[in-house]
């Protein structure tokens, strides 16, 4: 599947600053940058790197004197999906036997107390056998009981405020679906994404769990196409892959992003109750 993706930031500069961005779609061997373009106006000198063991890509710059910012991204990127067939019939991986990089994503995290929603993840979901099943459950039961408010939320709400209010954005119900994952022993991760067809048009969050060996996605907003996501990065919750973060004062004055599909018989997939099949990038 290829799709154009492009995010346009324009930013006030008031005193120093060293800014990381995570704006550059994931390299990787299930997403294929075919050709980006990065632009800073006024010119400055840009530093790329990753970080720990994945292929999450950060920019990094400095700017020394007050002035205005504009930061342009554009990308072709080509996605490479697999639906897994009877995923109702995989076992599960038991802890014992998961990979060392996987049990990282077993453990409560700053916005993720999966340890604090043990008892209602076991209460709602902890009868349903299938890991694949307890999933869809749970993602059914946030889009039904959590309602979608725009400004709903901030930076400091976590997994626990989001079920307490019943209310949030694309960030928190990853969070929540996270934390209930990871209190019925099945590992999950938040990834940052640009998304076809997400109105209005934002950067997104969703989350994978990892079934029978491999990391299917999910987004319990059913805002966007799960074959239409381009990932950006991926991490244990949104702590580890922030958009934008600065040292010194800078302030966002504007925003747009998109993601647009390139091949006309694009068929949007979605999950619902009855799905026998999950789509792993």
């Amino acid at each position: 599947m290829k799709l154009q993706v492009y995010c346009e930031l324009n930013y006030q500069i008031s005193s120093p600053v060293t800014s990381i961005l995570s704006i550059l779609a994931l390299k990787g061997p299930k997403q294929n940058v075919l050709a980006e373009n990065l632009l800073l106006t006024p010119q400055l000198q840009v530093e790329e790197f990753t970080s720990g063991n994945n292929d999450h890509r950060f920019v990094r710059f400095e700017i020394k004197k007050e002035t205005t910012l504009n930061i342009s991204y554009k990308a072709t990127v080509e996605t490479h999906y697999e639906e897994v067939a009877n995923i109702l019939m995989v076992e599960p991986v038991p802890v014992a036997q998961m990979p060392a990089d996987i049990i990282t994503y077993l453990f409560p995290s700053r916005y993720c107390q999966s340890d604090q929603l043990v008892r209602f993840a076991q209460h709602r979901f902890g009868h349903i056998d299938n890991d694949f099943a307890k999933v869809i459950a749970i993602t059914d039961w946030i889009y039904k009981n959590v309602e979608y408010v725009s400004g709903s939320s901030d930076a400091q709400t976590s997994a626990y405020d989001t079920i307490t209010e019943q209310a949030g954005v694309c960030r928190d119900f990853a969070h929540l679906g996270i934390a209930l994952c990871r209190a019925l022993t099945i590992p999950a991760r938040y990834f940052t994404c640009y998304a076809f067809k997400l109105d209005p048009p934002d950067f997104h969050a969703c989350f994978e769990a990892y079934i029978g060996g491999k990391w299917i996605v999910f987004d319990a907003t059913r805002l966007a196409p799960l074959n239409g996501l381009v990932k950006i990065a991926v991490g244990r919750d949104a702590v580890d892959v922030s958009v934008a973060t600065s040292y010194g004062s800078i302030s966002l004055k504007n925003m747009q992003v998109g993601c647009e599909a390139l091949e006309k018989d694009f068929v949007p997939f979605y999950y619902n109750s009855s799905s026998q099949s999950g789509l792993s990038y």
